[in-house]
């Protein structure tokens, strides 16, 4: 036996993922007979530290593009998997002992102030809206208790279901929110998705619920 740690990495862009550790190769994810999401295609690397972890992340290249507020802004959501297995032996085949995903949202946008006249930036921008859209209906479908989760509506919530549904499954959202008052509507946006998470989490019923088809971080305010 004895336990193993391996780690993926890689990022949602205009609703597709690309290992980032591998010259951003095109994976697919796919639902497993038990029910989990698996990122087919994904190169795992097996760590010793965590020294051996940032050296990985190093080895990325995460996609930005200059817009008219950020000249390094995010275009994709980044998606760090962290998996702990115990290892097989003869007969019996390696097990998951337990999977962290930690993920970087990319901030919400609107056209006017961030994205200028690039076309470019004005797609990936829909993209990024549309999938922090449906991501919040899922947190509110799974708060309202009950009824279809629409957890397929987007590349990001199909990622994300294995965080938010299943009786050892947790949730945490970390709000990234500015100072600024010119930002103070994209901060009360944030804080609302988190609250969001907060009081769900407070009253969850772990069984899984009907679903089409789960979450970490908040989107940075500002993009």
């Amino acid at each position: 036996g004895g336990l193993q740690v391996r780690a993926g990495f890689f990022e949602i862009y205009r609703g597709k993922c690309f290992d980032l550790l591998n010259k951003k190769k095109r994976v697919e994810v796919m639902e497993d007979e038990a029910g989990q999401q698996q990122i087919v295609g994904l190169e795992q690397a097996t760590l010793s530290s965590a020294a051996a972890l940032m050296t990985l992340l190093d080895r990325s290249d995460r996609t930005t593009r200059a817009t008219a507020q950020n000249t390094t802004s995010s275009r994709s959501h980044a998606v760090l998997q962290i998996t702990v297995l115990e290892a097989g032996d003869g007969w019996k085949a390696e097990e998951v002992r337990c999977k962290l995903s930690l993920v970087d949202l990319a901030g919400s946008e609107w056209a006017a102030k961030a994205q200028s006249d690039d076309r470019a930036n004005r797609l990936d921008g829909a993209e990024i809206n549309k999938s922090l859209l449906c991501l919040k209906e899922c947190i509110r479908a799974l708060g309202g208790g009950g009824g279809h989760v629409p957890f397929r509506g987007s590349k990001l919530t199909q990622v994300l279901k294995d965080s938010f549904v299943g009786a050892s499954s947790r949730t945490v959202m970390i709000a990234n929110v500015s100072p600024c008052s010119a930002c103070c509507e994209h901060s009360l946006n944030t804080i609302r998705y988190a609250e969001r998470v907060k009081d769900w989490q407070a009253t969850a019923d772990r069984a899984e619920p009907n679903t089409g088809g789960g979450g970490k971080a908040e989107p940075n305010t500002g993009g």
